[in-house]
């Protein structure tokens, strides 16, 4: 049989190259990427109250104050100055500096750059009480009394106010109380002192008590490591306060007044803010990604916490209840 040579070629190149896309088709299939199903999350809490774990931020964006939860992944309250303070002192509130929630998590004390000093009920939002403490404003801390004390950093000083809920912002009594670098206040409810870490001293005051004219009296002073202390916090469950500065984070034992480096975090330098909480609750903290903001609250290994893009987070804290400072159930008071 004569074999049409021209014709065998044709078939067999025919078959290479339709053997070549089959091949290809094939190889190209198996390379197509799979899409992930991405876990669900739940739905978030319908108020501050029915969160079982939530952060709340100190937000420069807005400003505002936060409250994010974290299963969802979602901001589930915010307070600005448009609630409750007069537009001539919105002012007071720009670069929210400092959040903790108080009485019994149901208000949440505020500090701002701009000198602000608040107490805002969360449920409604409700203004409880504002003042102007000024020199950039870094922290505040309630008193047993009702009264506030806050921390400036600008001119150096504490300023003590009495709170009165029913008369403010004019004529609201204040005093000041020298101070280096102010940058935090937190109550010692169990020893009824005051503690404010200054540059490379932490300082314990006594209160007066007195209502009307609140005061404070420096009673001790302990050496501190590395300088410009930032952030003083309770440590969650321990008789002891978390310390960061521009170098390290470190924890101060109140029994023997020592102070140690806190191993248990990775990321040590320029750390704005730590806490902490039971089983469940990791450490977290604010480092800084572009001036003194970032995005995402990481626990103390480095792991995201949580995370949203366009935030300005200068500090977080989980709320939870702080015993540290304040008695069980606590109420809010008025000075009187």
């Amino acid at each position: 049989m004569k074999i049409d040579m021209k014709k065998l070629h044709f078939i067999l190149l025919m078959y290479a190259v339709l053997a070549a896309s089959c091949s290809k088709s094939n190889d190209t299939k198996t390379q197509e990427p799979v899409d992930e199903e991405k876990p669900e999350l739940p739905d978030p809490p319908a108020s501050v109250a029915d969160c079982e774990k939530c952060i709340i931020l100190a937000e420069q964006s807005g400003p505002q104050a936060a409250i994010a939860d974290v299963p969802s992944k979602s901001i589930i309250w915010q307070w600005g100055p448009q609630n409750g303070v007069k537009s001539g002192d919105a002012k007071w509130f720009t670069n929210i500096s400092e959040v903790k929630v108080v009485y019994n998590g149901k208000y949440v004390l505020v500090t701002a750059s701009g000198g602000g000093v608040a107490l805002i009920r969360i449920a409604d939002k409700k203004m409880m009480f504002y003042a102007y403490a000024g020199g950039n404003t870094h922290s505040a801390e309630l008193l047993p009394d009702g009264n506030i004390v806050s921390a400036s950093s600008t001119d150096n000083y504490l300023t003590l106010f009495k709170v009165d809920t029913l008369n403010f912002p004019e004529n609201v009594y204040s005093k000041r109380v020298p101070i280096e670098f102010g940058h935090n206040v937190v109550w010692d409810h169990n020893n009824q002192v005051l503690w404010s870490a200054a540059m490379n001293k932490l300082k314990m005051f006594t209160y007066n008590f007195d209502c009307e004219k609140p005061n404070l009296t420096l009673t001790e002073t302990y050496n501190l490591p590395g300088t410009e202390a930032h952030d003083l916090f309770p440590v969650y469950g321990e008789n002891a306060l978390w310390l960061t500065n521009t170098t390290n984070v470190y924890k101060f034992d109140i029994t023997s007044k020592t102070v140690k480096k806190a191993d248990e975090v990775l990321i040590q330098p320029n750390i704005k803010s730590i806490t902490s909480g039971p089983e469940g609750f990791p450490a977290i903290i604010i480092k800084p990604k572009t001036s003194w903001w970032t995005d995402e609250v990481l626990d103390a290994r480095g792991n995201t916490v949580f995370f949203q893009s366009g935030l300005k987070i200068y500090k977080a804290r989980w709320v939870l209840p702080n015993t540290f400072s304040y008695p069980e159930n606590d109420s809010i008071k008025q000075c009187d």
